[in-house]
């Protein structure tokens, strides 16, 4: 489970509290499925000019199921109906030295002046024998899936500020374990954030996490935790446990979870289709010259100070990503050219 060693190779270093990129390279030399993931987030798509102009992914695919209970896997988008507006390295600069909270800013007062925010839900939609017919791994939260039909069903417009910031958005508990009856996790690591998330939020909140008023959902919390800080409730009932005799919980089948049919042996191993530098080396085609540019620089600049060994690494990813690509930042970065791409070329893409 890679997730929570994520979240804490970004954090700054503990020793210090000084942010490091030596720590986050660090980790990432050995997460080669990341690719896409950095150049995007080192690509001027990092730097949105405004929480408006930019738009939203699922990362996970997740199961939908009918009432009939046939299953198909999806992922969901936002788009963004104000349109796409990043920052570039010198705008950031400019931008961030005068106002720190710039995104917050733009957003608050985009609101208050009832120039209200839209997003538009689309969804990917793929039947369980069309996994298969990829040369990657559709499952594999760092891919995206190219060429599959998106279909717009729904709308986010955010027309309220918060009345209060600490308790309606500092105290909020998002999950992705939080799904209504019919959409379920897939197999894969989505899994692991349903149980990163909970555990965390236990540590933030507490067991009376969910009693909150911004996360209590629309019937009483019946989840049978006792005492506790912020226990706001007044519970009379002496059950707290499940099952009883005394006071049943009624199950409900609707909220099952769909059945997969399985053979084989459990394994700890990682993802056979491991295509981990095709989309990478896509997206950077895809980028305008000033937008690669401005990547080469961000990622080279952030890239100079880590290790040797885990710069070369790096670059060994981007080089086989697109050759102009890891040349490129090598530049900036002060790398080794005969050292990385001797290494990506001993670089394989799993695919089955």
């Amino acid at each position: 489970i890679k997730f929570p060693d994520m979240v804490r190779a970004f954090k700054p270093d503990p020793r210090t509290n000084l942010d490091n990129d030596s720590r986050r390279f660090d980790f990432f030399s050995r997460v080669p499925e990341a690719t896409r993931t950095l150049t995007l987030l080192y690509s001027n798509e990092g730097t949105p000019a405004g929480y408006r102009f930019m738009d939203g992914n699922g990362v996970h695919a997740y199961k939908l199921v009918n009432a009939k209970g046939e299953v198909h896997y999806v992922k969901f988008h936002w788009k963004s109906l104000q349109g796409l507006k990043n920052l570039d390295p010198k705008e950031v600069a400019q931008v961030q030295s005068k106002d720190y909270s710039h995104l917050t800013n733009d957003l608050v007062g985009a609101i208050k002046k009832g120039d209200f925010p839209k997003w538009d839900l689309y969804v990917q939609v793929l039947k369980p024998e069309e996994l298969a017919k990829f040369d990657f791994d559709p499952l594999d939260a760092t891919k995206i899936w190219p060429d599959v039909p998106e279909k717009k069903i729904g709308q986010m417009v955010l027309n309220k500020n918060v009345d209060n910031f600490f308790q309606e958005t500092e105290q909020v508990a998002m999950a992705p374990a939080n799904l209504v009856p019919g959409i379920e996790p897939s197999e894969t690591a989505c899994c692991r954030p349903c149980v990163s998330y909970a555990d965390t939020q236990m540590y933030r909140l507490g067991a009376n996490g969910l009693s909150l008023p911004v996360n209590q959902p629309k019937v009483a919390v019946n989840n049978g935790n006792q005492d506790g800080a912020l226990n706001t409730g007044h519970t009379t009932s002496g059950v707290n446990y499940e099952p009883s005799r005394l006071e049943p919980r009624p199950a409900d089948d609707k909220a099952r979870y769909s059945q997969l049919p399985l053979s084989g042996t459990t394994q700890q191993a990682k993802i056979t289709r491991e295509q981990n530098f095709k989309q990478a080396g896509d997206l950077y085609r895809s980028y305008s010259a000033k937008e690669k540019t401005d990547l080469v620089q961000s990622f080279g600049e952030s890239l100079a100070d880590t290790d040797t060994e885990s710069k070369n690494i790096m670059l060994s990813y981007l080089y086989k990503a697109d050759p102009d690509y890891g040349t490129r930042v090598a530049e900036v970065a002060k790398g080794d050219l005969s050292r990385f791409s001797s290494l990506a070329a001993s670089l394989k893409e799993l695919m089955i």
